[in-house]
């Protein structure tokens, strides 16, 4: 790779991180990015679930001690993304990537869809009161967005936030908090199965990962200082700009 290219990438992947620690969706514009630089897909894939992990890791530092993660439901939560993510990450070995798209798409503009109707959800917490039903269905998505989450990640961390939001009862913030929390699991145990099938770039991984490292913290700031009404905006606006784009890029990537 060229020097060139190699400091586009180190600055789209920062501005990417800085604003997907809120909206999520980093990987539906850092994989093709990466595709579009000659990088193979398998090894973009791997590399970038990598970066991920450290853009996580640094993405949960500042919320700590904010009284923001749901440490009660934490547990659950975890083991199901665990498990959720060894399934996805073994399927990237089967399955090609290409017929992901249009699933995010349509999945996007559901999460917009919900999102727009329920003016208070993500303003209001009602964290405490979900049925037990509501509470099932959050840790089912949970396991299935896992799933999906150790396969490519593209839109993952952007509809677990709407799942913690529907049927959790967190606001905007909260669910910031934790989706950036579960995802280092969730990226972690895809990475260490891509480093054992020896398809990560460690070189460009180290590089990306020390990048969204920084911007991860630069974004969890940027989002503690914001009200979950600017979260709710920024959150929409994105799944809806994202959801077109996915959804246009689909013939071609097919």
């Amino acid at each position: 790779m060229y020097d060139v290219q190699l400091i586009l990438l180190i600055a789209i992947f920062f501005i990417t991180s800085v604003i997907s620690v809120i909206t999520g969706s980093t990987s539906l514009i850092t994989v093709p990015v990466m595709l579009q630089f000659g990088i193979e897909p398998r090894t973009a894939l791997a590399t970038n679930m990598l970066a991920l992990t450290f853009m996580s890791i640094g993405g949960t530092l500042p919320f700590l001690g904010k009284k923001l993660i749901d440490y009660n439901r934490l547990p659950i939560i975890i083991f199901l993304t665990i498990l959720g993510s060894i399934i996805g990450a073994l399927l990237v070995l089967v399955i090609p990537s290409q017929s992901m798209p249009v699933i995010i798409s349509i999945l996007m503009i559901v999460v917009t869809i919900f999102s727009i109707a329920n003016r208070n959800a993500g303003v209001i917490s009602t964290i405490e009161n979900p049925s037990v039903i509501v509470e099932i269905g959050g840790y089912i998505a949970t396991f299935v967005l896992g799933v999906y989450g150790g396969f490519f990640s593209g839109g993952y961390v952007t509809m677990l936030t709407a799942v913690y939001v529907s049927l959790f009862g967190m606001t905007f913030v909260q669910a910031v908090a934790n989706t950036k929390l579960i995802n280092i699991f969730s990226s972690l145990i895809a990475t260490i199965i891509f480093l054992t099938q020896g398809i990560v770039d460690y070189k460009l991984g180290i590089i990306l990962s020390i990048t969204m490292f920084i911007g991860g913290i630069v974004g969890s700031k940027v989002a503690l200082k914001l009200n979950n009404i600017w979260l709710r905006r920024i959150f929409i606006t994105t799944v809806i700009v994202l959801g077109l784009k996915t959804l246009l890029d689909f013939p071609a990537l097919g």
